[in-house]
């Protein structure tokens, strides 16, 4: 009985025990990320299949995986299932040239948080960003906590996740897109023209962006802070500059 209570409490994305995983890996399923314990026996398969596969693999001990399997049985290892296909950079900007406009992007520099990243998406929907781009480590993906705060947004907007954030923005400057990153030092974002080729660049929640995504940002934008606190939760910063892009583009319209 206790058994069937744990596979029956078990998340519906999640893939426990070491031969599912590898059934997995091997019929191409959609999976988003591999977690797991130790590299012995057919762990250390898991992780070669996985690799091959290109899904990502995070190192976890037994408490994370059990927490993850919702307490069943998961032999060392946990796979989570994507909750949405991945798209390409490619794709993203596609989306800008058929409908006749300016590209609009939302890059997430290692929002970790899926409550955060799912807000952004949900967002991004709304104010009518084309796509949002994020990395394959340090970062939030398409699992089911991030569909459930974007309330259905993620079943809309394009993502595309991508190994090497650096290379991805020079990809978006070469087809006409200005990288805004967003940081305290920048210039006040209301005073920001944005009715060219956008890509927003939002931060990681304790720590900003990267210095290496700063240094490929073509101009750096903030808000004006007047209180006591000098900073914002990630998604709700984003908030605001997508929907300054946005009352922009449609005054120029």
């Amino acid at each position: 009985m206790e058994k069937e209570k744990n596979i029956k409490d078990m998340p519906q994305n999640i893939i426990c025990g070491r031969n599912p995983v590898i059934e997995a890996l091997k019929s191409g399923a959609n999976l988003d990320t591999v977690y797991i314990d130790g590299n012995s026996g057919s762990l250390g398969v898991i992780r070669r299949l996985a690799r091959e596969k290109g899904v990502v693999v995070k190192d976890a001990d037994d408490k994370k995986l059990s927490r993850l399997s919702g307490g069943a049985s998961h032999q060392g290892v946990v796979a989570e299932g994507a909750c949405g296909e991945y798209v390409t950079v490619e794709d993203i900007l596609a989306v800008s040239q058929k409908k006749g406009t300016k590209p609009f992007i939302i890059i997430c520099d290692e929002i970790e948080d899926p409550h955060n990243l799912g807000a952004i998406i949900r967002t991004a929907e709304t104010s009518g960003a084309d796509g949002v781009i994020i990395p394959k480590r340090r970062s939030a993906s398409l699992n089911a906590t991030v569909f459930k705060t974007s309330a259905g947004a993620a079943s809309y907007v394009p993502v595309a996740r991508v190994s090497n954030l650096a290379a991805c923005i020079d990809t978006l400057k070469d087809n006409g897109v200005w990288i805004y990153g967003t940081d305290a030092s920048g210039t006040d974002y209301s005073e920001t023209d944005f009715t060219g080729g956008v890509a927003l660049v939002i931060g990681s929640e304790g720590f900003g962006m990267s210095q290496l995504i700063q240094k490929k940002c073509d101009f750096m934008i903030k808000l004006p802070m007047c209180g006591k606190i000098n900073s914002l939760n990630a998604s709700v910063a984003a908030g605001i500059f997508m929907y300054e892009v946005l009352r922009q583009r449609r005054g120029s319209e």
